[in-house]
Formats: C-alpha cells, structure tokens, sequence
C-alpha cells in the first residue's frame, strides 16, 4: 500500500507539469526525453488502451458474478447444473455481463451537466457498500458463525496454489495490488479540469490514498469475517461472498447487498469508461488508430461520444470469449492490470534514468526525495508485474496456464510495430515533443491550456 502511494506521487509529480487527455502515455513520452519519446509513448499508448478497455469487460463481468451467485445462495436448479464447464450456464453470465455493459455505457451518453450527479451517486454506493460490511456485517457474522481469531487472521498459512511457501506467500500480492491500479484516470480528463495541474494531479494521490486505506481496513475485516477454510472453499458460487453474506446475514439481506454491490460495479464501470475514452479519443486525436478521424471526433457539446462506442464494440466482443471458454475469457482479462503496473514502473525508470532533473516546475515536484521514489516504484512494480504474469496454480497446464505474460507480449510487439510503420510525422513529431518540453519546464500557469498534438498528414 505505501509503496503505491510512492507511485500515484511520482505520477502526480508528472500529472501536473503535463495535465493532458490520455495523459498517461505523453507521460511516458516526456519522461524519456526528445531522444526517445515517440517509441515510448507509442508502447504506453497501447498498453494502457488495452489495460481499461479489457478492465471494462473484466468488470462488468464481475458484476454478473455477483447477481448469478444468488442462484446458488438459493438453491436454484440451472439446467446443467451451474459451473463454467456447462456451455447454457456460460451463455447465461455472457447475457447477463453484456447487459451489464450495456447499462455502464449508456451512462456515457448522458448530457455531461448530468456527470456530476453520476460521480456523487458512484461514491455514496460505494460509500454505502463500505459501511454496511463495516458495521452490518461484523454484527451478523458475531451473532451466527462467529469471528476468525486475531492468530488464524495475521499467522495462518494456506497454500492452495502448489507453488513453493515463499512464491505463495509473493502471490498474496496479486489480490491487493490489483484493486490499487487506475487511478492515473484523473489525469485522463485533465483537459475538461479546472486548475489541472493542481486538481488532477491531487486526485492521483487522493484516489490512491482512499482506495489503499478503505481496501486494506475492508480486507482485514473479511479476513475476521470469513468462516473456517473448510467452509469457505466449499462455496462454489461464481462470486463466494454472495454466499458468505447469506451465511451472516440470511439469504434475503444477502440480496439487498448483492444489489448494492452490483449498483457499485455499474458506476464504477461506467467512470472508467469515462477515463478510458480520454484515453482512446487522445490517441486516436493523434492518429494511431484505424478510423482515428471518427474516433478522435467528438459532438456538439465536446464529448468524445465516438471513443465511448469503440469502448463499448470492444468490450462487447472480448465478452463473447466467455461462450467457448470461461479460462479464455479470464486470460484475457488476466491481463487489463499487467500493463497499467508496468507503464507506472516504466515512467519511473524513465524518470530516473532520462529525465531526473525535469518538470521541476511541477506543483508536485519531488525535490530530493524524486530518486528513493523514483527507485522504490520501479521496484515494487517490477514486482507487482512478476506476479500478475506468474502462474496462479503449479503445476502449470493448459488449463491452468496464465496467458497475461502472451497477451501483454502480443501487445507489446504490436506497439514497436505500429511505432515502426507509423512514419515520425504522423504522430508525436519531434517538435511537439520538445514544445511539450518546453511547456512543461515552463510556469505551471502556462498548463491551464492544454497541449495538444496535432494531426498530420
């Protein structure tokens, strides 16, 4: 948790000398210098598209889970029984995840005056989900099957992985560190900020701190909260905690928080699609994409409408993998964090290496604690990135294999290739680079207007 923190300040310090749509992958150009700024905005360019398009699947996929789980809190009898190994099962969570996406997407046409209420309606769901497992559900779990012991809680070791006790131990990370990743997404709509070189950068930082504090308070809570292992393990609903609240709270107060985390999925989903289309408009504004005259357009009141439903046509599509193979669809979605890890990681090796003296303007300048952060976020994403491409269950088989490290592989060889086809004048052409540079290096004032590249050609 702490050494994410380091990484939103690192990526704050950033943020704000160039507070930009699709921020993210001119942070990467920038922090490499002129030299090799276009290779490097190229590679984060890609990587951090596929990382929130899959992560909009992923999620409204996760969403599903949790209302199909209430048929087994139930005892409903599913035709072939309810398993990913039964093909009308598999069909049936594909329907219900695509309505789910649909429902996050159509929030996105919403006027934009309507953005505000959206936000603030996100937060008291989410809000209103954290409280309720806070105080409701340590009273019901005290009153049925009782509290783990603080020993079992902080000393208990179970290695249901195979790999060896420490590499186990290592894979705990990957529950943890994946809910702190995204929240370089304020950054993404820095241009339709105000004071963004102050505001965005902030809710880097802001979004990391609250996330990392309320996820750490709410796993140890569920750690106190869950049954014995024996119990736990035989709950064989997709989502496990649907049935742990019906073993607390009764199958019907298990419904009412089924709804309210399935609301909080929705409008989470639908304020990354939010972030994420920035992102899509920004390079596609720049010309790197097929269609990027339609992508890069946006209506009369300046949203980028068109990058919503590439989102929405691309998250529809990787849903359909869920139909021929459940594992298909996990490994692709195995890999929506894999490249948001190693983009920060990447942007503070830059930094460290090529860069350690810019963006000394910055309202976020690190000053003389830049290298021990710069040092401590490259490690611990490096780290972090070891174990999302790390097989999850050993021995490792075709059923069992984790196919992020094939996927971000794909995709990284996909960016070097578009950044080798894609002549130099098409996108981030020397000269923006180095205005951009210059701007950054400048008074911070001057980022109140955005620096755009243009497109060419």
């Amino acid at each position: 948790m702490v050494f994410m923190f380091i990484t939103a300040f690192v990526l704050a310090e950033i943020c704000s000398a160039l507070p930009l749509s699709g921020s993210i992958y001119i942070w990467a150009a920038e922090s490499a210098g002129p030299k090799y700024a276009r290779f490097f905005g190229f590679l984060v360019a890609w990587w951090s598209t596929t990382a929130w398009m899959t992560f909009t699947a992923g999620n409204c996929q996760a969403t599903a889970n949790y209302i199909v789980s209430q048929l087994a809190v139930w005892g409903v009898d599913f035709p072939g029984g309810i398993g990913n190994d039964n093909v009308k099962w598999r069909a049936f969570v594909w329907a219900v995840s695509e309505a789910m996406l649909f429902m996050s997407i159509l929030i996105n046409y919403l006027p934009p005056k309507w953005y505000k209420g959206v936000f603030r309606f996100s937060l008291f769901i989410i809000m209103l989900d954290f409280f309720l497992c806070l105080i409701w559900l340590p009273i019901a779990v005290h009153n049925t099957y009782g509290f783990r012991s603080a020993k079992d809680v902080f000393t208990l070791r179970y290695n249901g992985t195979g790999a060896p006790a420490g590499w186990n131990w290592i894979l705990s990370f990957l529950f943890t560190a994946g809910t702190l990743t995204g929240f370089d997404a304020s950054g993404h709509v820095a241009e339709e900020t105000k004071h963004a070189n102050v505001v965005a950068a902030r809710g880097i930082i802001s979004s990391a701190i609250a996330t990392g504090v309320l996820g750490f308070i709410t796993t140890i809570l569920f750690l106190f909260c869950i049954p014995d292992l024996d119990t736990f393990f035989a709950l064989d609903a997709p989502q496990p905690f649907v049935q742990l609240y019906a073993l607390a709270l009764g199958k019907g107060p298990s419904i009412f928080m089924t709804i309210i985390a399935a609301i909080g999925l929705i409008m989470n989903t639908s304020v990354a699609v939010v972030a994420s289309s920035r992102l899509v408009f920004a390079v596609a504004r720049d010309g790197v994409f097929p269609l990027s005259g339609w992508i890069g357009r946006v209506d009369a009141d300046g949203q980028p409408k068109n990058a919503v439903t590439v989102i929405f046509v691309f998250a529809a599509t990787l849903l359909l993998s869920i139909l021929p193979s459940q594992v298909a669809f996990t490994s692709l979605t195995s890999a929506g964090a894999v490249p948001t890890i190693a983009a920060y990681g990447l942007i503070a090796l830059l930094r460290l290496k090529l860069t350690p003296h810019s963006f000394n303007t910055s309202r976020f300048y690190l000053g003389r604690w830049a290298r021990p952060m710069y040092i401590s976020t490259v490690l611990f994403n490096g780290l972090i990135f070891a174990v999302m491409i790390s097989p999850f269950f050993f021995p490792v088989t075709a059923g069992t294999f984790n196919f992020a490290c094939v996927i971000f592989g794909a995709v990284t060889i996909f960016a070097v290739l578009t950044w080798y086809f894609t002549p130099p004048n098409k996108w981030l052409r020397q000269e923006q680079v180095e205005q951009a540079m210059r701007t950054a290096e400048g008074h911070p004032d001057v980022m109140e207007t955005s620096i755009v590249p243009e497109r060419t050609g």
